[in-house]
C-alpha cells in the first residue's frame, strides 16, 4: 500500500505564532496568492475527540498550482470529572490537548502543500519569500518520504 502513494506535492513547514487567516493574510499579501478559507476545514476523530484544522486553499489555474494551507495543530479543552468516592465530592478539572496534523513535526505551525502538474513551482524563492515575512519565524521545505503520517495530506 505504501508504494501506492505516489503524490506529487512539496511541503513546506512554517513556523509562526499567527493566527491561521493571519497567515493565510500575510502568505496572500507577500506572495501575490489568493488563499481563501474553505467552507469546511479538514476534520479527523481520534480517541473520541473531533479534530478540526483550519484550512485554506488557492488553485492557480494559470500556472497549474494548487496551495493548500494547514494549521498543524489543534488545541481544545476538555472537562474531566472524577468521583472522590464521597456522597457529594467529584473533582472537575479540564485538560488542554494538543492533535497534530503531521505528529513527526509538532514543532511546525503551518503547513503548505504545493501540489503541481509540472516540476517547475520555485521552492527556491517561495522560502526565501516566505522567510521575509517579519512574523514568520522559519520556514523549510520538508522530505515527504520521511512522514509516517503523510496520508493525512490526502485530502481529495
Amino acid at each position: 500500500m505504501e508504494d501506492d502513494f505516489r503524490e506529487d506535492f512539496s511541503l513546506l513547514a512554517i513556523h509562526c505564532s499567527s493566527d491561521a487567516y493571519k497567515m493565510a493574510y500575510l502568505l496572500n499579501r507577500n506572495l501575490g496568492l489568493k488563499l481563501h478559507r474553505r467552507r469546511t476545514d479538514l476534520d479527523f476523530s481520534k480517541h473520541g475527540l473531533e479534530i478540526s484544522f483550519p484550512w485554506f486553499e488557492f488553485e492557480d489555474e494559470q500556472e497549474y498550482v494548487t496551495y493548500d494551507l494547514l494549521a498543524n495543530k489543534f488545541r481544545t479543552v476538555a472537562a474531566r470529572t472524577v468521583a472522590s468516592g464521597g456522597l457529594f465530592g467529584s473533582d472537575d478539572s479540564e485538560a488542554i490537548i494538543t492533535e497534530h496534523l503531521i505528529p513527526e513535526l509538532k514543532k511546525v505551525d503551518y503547513l503548505l502543500k504545493i501540489s503541481s502538474d509540472s516540476n517547475s513551482t520555485p521552492l527556491r524563492k517561495l522560502l526565501h519569500d516566505i522567510n521575509e515575512i517579519n512574523e514568520v519565524i522559519s520556514v523549510y521545505s520538508v522530505e515527504i518520504d520521511t512522514l509516517k503520517s503523510k496520508h493525512n495530506l490526502i485530502f481529495d
